[in-house]
Parts: structure tokens; sequence; C-alpha cells
């Protein structure tokens, strides 16, 4: 009973001195308590977003926002995805489409006549190249091509006088070796000053160059040039890359596990990281059947739909090859999932009336993501949404960057 009394009495006590201690904090403690309750209140309203307790919080935008950014609300629907194989590759041009312009003899380049980017025709000249062998060259043709004229004349002759059973059959015989020789030689020259690109009637009347032509053999583009003005290059040496760029294609590896999936003419969806934001449709007209080693996989070859006038082979690419209809699943735009933290998001808006004026609100919603095609990203749902939900369907970045520089706010 006595240890009971003792108990109470210094409860009592406590109490006492509590009570005392808070009339001694004055006004000073009331008012502060005031503000910082104040402050969490305003706060707690303010335009653009807050945080909620053990979630990312939301974003509250006016009607004028709303609208000013174009977003778009609608519920969660269902698409049918098709089956896609992924792989990666580069835009390469068919082997008739590309040509390497080499010296056909040795000589000097004397003048360069287009540069990098040049549009060129089929039989353009490109260049041009000297050398005393050249002059030599057609002053040779022009003598065995006199001499052959003299010869032709010489046999056709001795054959008349042969059928006429007045010449010799030994004469007729020599006249006909000598003028065939010297017919094969000509034929051999002229055969050269062609591959020259030079004209043969001309250099016959005695019009002799001394710069020979280095021609286009294809329509295109210059691509390259390897060669300088005054510059020796023996025969073979690579001048000049001439590509056609309209017919470039798209070279995909796909590997052995997904050949199978894989048929002409199935569309395949491309993109480029040197063409930002754009997606290419192509169909596909061949698939290799040879393997490659390191990795494992096969060539698989696309023609691209659209215009590739500012495409260039040797640019990477990765595609989406789509191999099927697939099935039915819930998919949203890309624009309207967010990436934050290794975790996927999406919104579900709401409209309230706040003192007479119209204002939306965006809540982020944890979601894992699935195959994607076509702009369309399927959606799969961690918990039910709510009953006729409304969602975002773009701008789901903007959503997020407000949300984080709302939370910045609050932290100080």
């Amino acid at each position: 009973m006595k240890k009971y009394i003792i108990k109470l009495f210094t409860l009592f006590i406590a109490t006492t001195l509590f009570v005392a201690c808070n009339n001694g904090g004055g006004e000073e403690g009331e008012t502060a308590a005031q503000e910082e309750l104040a402050t969490e209140e305003e706060e707690g309203h303010a335009e653009g977003g807050h945080a909620e307790e053990g979630g990312m919080g939301e974003v509250h935008l006016s009607e004028l926002k709303f609208n000013s950014l174009g977003i778009e609300i609608d519920t969660l629907p269902t698409r049918p995805l098709s089956d896609v194989v992924e792989a990666t590759g580069q835009l390469e041009v068919p082997p008739q489409y590309e040509a390497t312009v080499t010296a056909v003899i040795g000589a000097n380049v004397t003048s360069i006549e287009v540069i990098e980017g040049d549009e060129v025709r089929k039989g353009q000249t490109l260049a041009y190249l000297s050398h005393p062998n050249l002059t030599r060259l057609q002053t040779d043709y022009m003598t065995a091509y006199s001499r052959l004229q003299n010869l032709e004349q010489e046999f056709n002759r001795q054959q008349r006088l042969y059928e006429q059973e007045v010449g010799s059959g030994k004469l007729f015989q020599q006249a006909q070796a000598d003028y065939r020789v010297v017919q094969a030689e000509v034929k051999g020259l002229e055969s050269q000053l062609r591959r020259l690109n030079l004209n043969v009637s001309n250099i016959r009347e005695g019009n002799i160059v001394e710069n020979i032509p280095v021609v286009s053999p294809i329509e295109g583009s210059i691509e390259d040039v390897t060669v300088q003005v005054g510059q020796y290059v023996d025969p073979q040496t690579e001048l000049l890359e001439v590509i056609n760029a309209e017919h470039v294609h798209a070279d995909l590896m796909v590997f052995a596990k997904d050949v199978y999936k894989v048929k002409e003419g199935q569309k395949v969806l491309l993109q480029m990281e040197s063409v930002p934001g754009k997606t290419y449709t192509a169909e596909i007209y061949s698939v290799g059947k040879k393997f490659e080693e390191n990795p494992r996989a096969v060539h698989v070859h696309a023609e691209i739909q659209e215009d590739s006038e500012n495409l260039v082979p040797g640019m990477y690419i990765n595609g989406r090859i789509i191999t099927g209809t697939g099935t039915e699943v819930t998919a949203l735009p890309e624009e309207a999932i967010i990436e934050e933290e290794g975790k996927s998001y999406i919104f579900i808006a709401e409209e309230h009336e706040e003192n007479g004026e119209t204002e939306w609100s965006f809540k982020p919603v944890e979601v894992v993501t699935g195959e994607e095609n076509e702009g369309w990203v399927e959606i799969r749902l961690l918990q039910p949404l709510p009953e006729d939900a409304k969602l975002a369907w773009n701008n789901a970045y903007y959503l997020i960057s407000e949300m984080k520089k709302s939370q910045t706010s609050h932290g100080h």
C-alpha cells in the first residue's frame, strides 16, 4: 500500500513539472507549431504535384496546362501484338550497285573531275591519266591499222588471181597469212584502247590524245577518292569508289534459334542510332542458307520501303522482324510509359472540380512491359486498375519530370 502511494505522488510531481514547462514556453512555442502546420498545409495544396507517404506522389495540372500539352486520355485498350524476332546488322548495297574504279595501266593522275558526294552517271569522266606509253600505244595502233589496209588489198588481189587460176597458190596463202596476223594485232590494240576509254575511230584519223579518261562504270555517288593529282598509280590501283545508295538494303543477322521463324515477305521495323526518332519499314526478300560463326547466325536481307536518300551504307541498325499475328494483349503507346530507376510506370488520370475550375491529377502506377510493335508496348498490371480508370496515353516523360520537381521542392 505504501509503494502504491509513493508511485502516485511521483506521477503527480512529474505532471506538475510538465505543465509548468509548457507554460514557460509561452507564445513562441505555440507560434512555431502554428507556422509548421501552415507550411505543411500550403505545400499540400501547391499546384504541380505532391508526395504521398510510401509512394511516388502525383501531379496536378490546371485545365489550361492540360490542354496546352495535348495530353490524350483514354482507357487501357487491348491490341494484337505480333510475335517479333530481334536482329541487328547494318545497311548494305548489292554488289552490282557498288563499284571500285581502278587504273587499267600504270600512269600519272593529271586531273580529278569529282569530289566525294558528287552524283555521277554511268560513263561520266571521273579523272584523267597520262603516260608516255599511252602515246606509243596509239601510234602502234595507227601503224598496224595502216599495214592492215595494205595487206587486205594484197590478200584480195591474190585471192582473185588464185580463183582465176592465174596467180600462184603459194603467194595467195602467204598473203592470207600475213593479213590474218596483222588483223589479230589490230584487234588486240583496239581492245586495249577501248579499255582505256579511247575512241578508236578518232585515232585512225590521227587524233592522238595525251590524257585518257577514267569513267564511272555505274550510276551513283562518289563515296571515296583515294588518289591525288600528280600521283603515279600502278595498274589495278583503286582510284575512286562509287555507290548507288538508292538500292541500299538492310543486312540483318538472325540467330540460329530464330531462323525457322523467318521467311521471305515478312515485315521488318528498322531503327538507326544515326536517324533518331524514325522507324523504317522493310520487307525480307532473301534468307541466307549458310550459318556464320561467332555468333552462329544467318544473313537476312530486307528491302527498305521508304525513301532511302539519307541512308548511308555501313550504318548500324536494329530490326524487329514481324513473324506472326500474335494474341490480344493490353497495350499503350510508347509515349505513355516511363522507366524510372529500373521500373516502368503509367499514369492514372482523374478530373476534379476545384473552386469552379477543372483540374487534372495524374498518379503513377508501376507495371511490367512486354512485347513492342509499331510504337505500342504490352502492359502487364501488377494490381487491378480502378473500374473505368482513365490513363494518360502520352507525355509520360513530362509528368515524371514534374513529379520529381515537386518532390525536390518538398524535400527542402
